[in-house]
């Protein structure tokens, strides 16, 4: 295990780790629910503070979830939450707020996101967002699912840019958003947060990743991890539901991927020479 984990800051300047925690399918399962609360403290143990969850996942039960894990150990896990489109009205992000506040078991929420653009006009949601900061309810928000586009429209509104993330779909065999989404946010020191960075655990099993990670006596899914984490101002925020797992991907900090490495995984898997449309899953 490293000694402390790498951190990158958010445009407020606040620190938070490159290595977060994943929530999502969290609290489906009551059977799991154990296995799951221990993961997550387990995190915790080895640095892995930031913790991703969303009033979606589980219709509410990851969050509930998260509380277990965290409890007692609140100023130390930097939290992170979404708020549905469906819910970014002004008066709907308020009792979406206090809604995942009261799951959570805490009264602030580190970083709010907006999970993907809905029909709320997005100066309502920014207003709704600085509104809760006001109170502190929230530290900081952002968004999640916005390409570039939408990112502009975002940072020409009143306040909009107080935004310290975007949160998107991003991996090996996902790498449209270096053409134009991740150099555009790393130009203004807005970092991408990377869902699904083994792709929902497909990069674990493909065979094109095996030779690298023989080298490094590592899995197909570090290797995976590692390089998500290798990119500039990327977070990425695995899930992991088993102790087995969250030592893995902790141990994927240690990897140092070297230039031959970086080659051959540009071969395998091809950075985008267009613009594509912002994947989600």
């Amino acid at each position: 295990m490293p000694a402390s984990i790498r951190t990158l800051k958010l445009p407020s300047g606040e620190a938070v780790p490159v290595l977060g925690q994943g929530t999502w399918k969290m609290g489906e399962d009551r059977r799991r629910r154990a296995d799951e609360v221990a993961a997550l403290k387990l995190g915790l143990d080895l640095g892995i503070t930031l913790i991703d969850t969303a009033e979606m996942y589980a219709s509410g039960g990851a969050e509930e979830v998260v509380a277990e894990a965290i409890a007692g150990r609140r100023d130390e896990t930097f939290l992170v939450s979404k708020v549905l489109p469906s819910n970014a009205s002004r008066a709907g992000v308020k009792r979406a707020c206090e809604s995942s506040l009261k799951r959570l078991a805490t009264d602030r929420i580190d970083l709010y996101l907006l999970h993907w653009p809905g029909s709320v006009p997005l100066s309502e949601t920014v207003e709704a967002f600085e509104a809760l900061k006001a109170e502190g309810k929230v530290r900081h928000w952002g968004v999640s699912n916005f390409d570039t586009d939408e990112m502009e429209d975002l940072v020409r509104l009143p306040s909009g840019g107080n935004v310290q993330t975007n949160q998107v779909l991003y991996n090996l065999s996902r790498r449209g958003p270096e053409f134009d989404l991740a150099p555009w946010c790393a130009e203004r020191g807005i970092p991408l947060m990377a869902y699904s960075p083994v792709e929902q655990g497909a990069l674990a099993r493909n065979a094109r990743l095996d030779a690298i990670a023989a080298r490094h006596k590592a899995t197909a899914a570090q290797i995976a991890l590692a390089w998500v984490m290798a990119q500039q101002g990327v977070i990425a925020i695995p899930k992991a539901s088993r102790q087995e797992h969250v030592r893995q991907n902790a141990a994927a900090l240690d990897i140092k991927l070297t230039a031959q490495d970086l080659a051959d995984l540009d071969r395998a898997f091809p950075p985008p020479t267009r613009k594509r449309g912002l994947e989600m899953i």
